[in-house]
């Protein structure tokens, strides 16, 4: 009968250990999306810096006439 209070007590520090082994899952899982937010607003910035010189670029370019270029077949 011994066996059966050691099996059980096994089980619940297996299933402790599992608990925490999610928790500490959950809050990386928290600290990572926080800093993909992060990450994500300091590229936005510079996305949309680029987006406007490269539509400056494109109004000031001039149109080139087509030409015996490089041809992909």
């Amino acid at each position: 009968m011994a066996w059966v209070a050691v099996s059980v007590s096994l089980g619940f520090a297996g299933l402790a250990v599992l608990a925490w082994c999610a928790f500490k899952v959950w809050l990386s899982v928290r600290r990572f999306g926080r800093e993909l937010e992060r990450t994500r607003r300091r590229l936005e910035r510079g996305h949309s810096a680029l987006l406007d010189e490269v539509s400056r670029m494109e109004k000031t370019r001039a149109p080139q006439p087509p030409e015996d270029g490089v041809r992909s077949t």
